[in-house]
């Protein structure tokens, strides 16, 4: 059987450049919550350059925007990391620092030992911007179960949503 792990991608205009004095907290928080991310249980990959994050990273053809990529080994290891850490804080004040986004945030499904590229990120961040959740991108609120646990059946894909 082929395991799976969850990718999320999540994307942010910041409303002045990463120099600013108004990111700079958002700025000095990158080192510790990443520590934080590093060290959570199920978490497996992270984004990052040699600078040790991914703000350098220029991606979805706008060079203001910047992305965060990582592989977590469930949802739940990814939703406690998300909602019940250190990175919550941050996570609270993103419109102090950040422009509203219709989509931003997209999880999808991979194989045990994929690393997603950003190329990926784009594309499963665009399906969820053109179609809403399915199994091919979702959200934390309407979610889908991992390929293996449907792989065998061929049925509808609203019998793999998993309640919120």
């Amino acid at each position: 059987m082929t395991r799976f792990h969850l990718a999320q991608v999540n994307i942010a205009l910041p409303l002045e450049p990463l120099e600013s004095a108004r990111l700079r907290e958002f700025v000095e928080g990158l080192e510790p919550v990443n520590a934080l991310a590093d060290a959570s249980p199920g978490f497996v990959w992270r984004l990052q350059t040699d600078d040790g994050d991914a703000t350098g990273i220029r991606a979805f053809g706008d060079h203001r925007l910047i992305v965060n990529m990582s592989v977590w080994e469930s949802l739940e290891a990814l939703r406690a990391f998300v909602y019940a850490s250190g990175h919550v804080a941050y996570m609270r004040r993103r419109r102090e620092w950040f422009e509203r986004m219709e989509t931003y945030f997209a999880l999808w499904w991979v194989q045990a030992g994929h690393v997603p590229s950003v190329a990926e990120a784009e594309q499963r961040l665009g399906t969820l911007q053109a179609i809403g959740p399915s199994p091919e991108a979702f959200t934390f609120r309407r979610h889908f179960s991992p390929p293996s646990a449907y792989a065998e059946h061929a049925v509808d894909d609203d019998r793999w949503l998993c309640p919120a």
